[in-house]
């Protein structure tokens, strides 16, 4: 066991992983840190769920000079929402010396983007084809760039991104320090290696297996339009203790949480933009019972330590296996049971078996529930009420009244009325929730034959996709 005190890094650092509840670090991590720190090109064959975020993330923040407001460092992610996920958890790391993080893609506004650099972030996370884009429109300078990051270099590869990772590379100065991370190193992965990379040392590490075996998993495949309904009369029909609900942008978190307390449930939203005051109290308040749903990004519950939660529920499903495996390593803990439910759309269904292999463990498919399923759901946990009530023999004061309603009506009647007034009756307030893309399709060709599936189009001329609207919570933020 490895502690982040023993790794060499800098006080502001370890103070904001300790704000985050990193005390222990993964094998990647202590195998990676004190490497990079001295700037030695690394190879590091890990699969998702090894913790390489902050593997590589730690050093690179570590060496940041924060009073030049230049590009530093660069992150090549293969997916917006990778890149996302990414910039949220090196800003969080970063928060002790105050850097700025900026997440570049396709999708977004590149005006919008072309703003946000002229802050003069310290760390750039970005999908290839919009890298590309900025450097050929020299909106991104690289000549001050020490440390560049290539992540998922595999699915890179797979998504047809090769050709542009190599003509980012060359762009970026020789005397740098480079960082390969890749589940794989077919023929292509190494050619970069070889080229782009100076005696580099090889790291491999086996994936993080689940720890929790007491965790049912299970799968409900669900439109988008849908989900809020079938969450709805899940709650209503498992009656759980303390719930997890998992949303993938901060927009969507704020949004479930709202939706749910005008179903008449008890919810609160936590994500990156609460105050550390805001977010303690939300936690207290889960803890003590006094909220019985939590509605969380990735980033912001990782670290936490709850116990008591009996459900998870992934309303939107995760981009890779390490956030999965967070995700429902909140329940099941101390030896009780707990319930996993993902649900996903059509297009989705391929992310499933990427968690499998990753979690060695099968999800069993569950069907969306009806509304009479719910219904039944809320009569069973009032009925178990009054069993619990009829059984801790606390009645003397009641028997009276009970006796005069008996007189006047048969007991059936009166134990039906008594299940309507408790029964909590599925509520079809209207809530207007905004839609999620689903994650990319991915895909099982072989590689060469793949195409851009984001923010390139491989043209003979090369033209970024037409911005489109991107809802959700900012991705980055660059302090002014």
């Amino acid at each position: 066991m490895t502690m982040f005190e023993e790794l060499g890094i800098s006080p502001a650092t370890l103070k904001s992983l300790k704000k985050m509840g990193f005390e222990e670090a993964t094998p990647i991590q202590s195998e990676t840190i004190p490497r990079s720190l001295k700037n030695i090109d690394l190879i590091g064959q890990a699969q998702t769920g090894t913790g390489k975020t902050a593997a590589f993330g730690i050093p690179l923040i570590d060496k940041i000079d924060k009073e030049k407001n230049q590009i530093q460092g660069i992150i090549i992610a293969p997916t917006r929402e990778l890149a996302v996920q990414v910039s949220e958890e090196l800003y969080k790391i970063g928060s002790g010396k105050r850097l700025g993080v900026l997440a570049i893609y396709g999708g977004q506004d590149i005006n919008r983007q072309i703003r946000a650099l002229k802050k003069g972030p310290h760390i750039i996370v970005g999908t290839p084809g919009r890298l590309l884009d900025h450097i050929n429109r020299k909106t991104i300078r690289l000549d001050t760039v020490h440390t560049v990051i290539l992540d998922e270099a595999d699915e890179m590869l797979n998504m047809g991104f090769i050709e542009d990772i190599e003509n980012i590379l060359a762009k970026i100065p020789e005397e740098r320090q480079t960082l390969l991370f890749s589940a794989t190193m077919p023929g292509p992965i190494q050619k970069i290696a070889e080229r782009f990379m100076k005696s580099p040392e090889i790291i491999r590490v086996k994936a993080r297996e689940m720890t929790v075996p007491l965790i049912e998993q299970y799968y409900v495949e669900v439109q988008e339009k849908n989900k809020f309904d079938v969450l709805t009369r899940l709650l209503d029909i498992q009656s759980p203790e303390l719930a997890i609900v998992f949303g993938r942008t901060k927009r969507r978190v704020d949004e479930l949480a709202e939706a749910l307390n005008l179903r008449g449930y008890t919810a609160e939203g936590i994500h990156g933009d609460l105050t550390q005051a805001k977010r303690m109290s939300v936690l207290r308040k889960f803890k003590e019972g006094s909220i019985d749903v939590l509605v969380a990004t990735d980033v912001a519950a990782r670290g936490l330590d709850i116990s008591g939660v009996t459900h998870v529920y992934n309303f939107d499903i995760p981009q890779d296996p390490e956030s999965y495996v967070h995700r429902i390593g909140r329940t099941g803990r101390a030896g009780k049971q707990g319930m996993a439910l993902t649900f996903v759309t059509q297009r989705e269904k391929s992310y499933l078996s990427v968690v499998e292999r990753t979690t060695k463990r099968k999800m069993e498919r569950m069907n969306a529930p009806t509304l009479d399923q719910a219904l039944e759901g809320q009569q069973r946990a009032v009925l178990d009420k009054i069993v619990q009530t009829i059984e801790s023999n606390n009645l003397q004061f009641y028997r009276q009244a009970a006796e005069e309603l008996l007189r006047d009506h048969d007991a059936v009647t009166v134990v039906a009325s008594v299940l309507k007034m408790l029964t909590k009756e599925p509520d079809n307030t209207p809530v207007k929730l905004t839609e999620e893309k689903p994650l990319p399709q991915r895909r099982d060709k072989k590689p060469q034959d793949r195409r851009r599936s984001q923010d390139y189009n491989r043209n003979k001329n090369y033209k970024p996709r037409t911005a489109t609207k991107r809802t959700g919570g900012k991705p980055s933020r660059t302090p002014r």
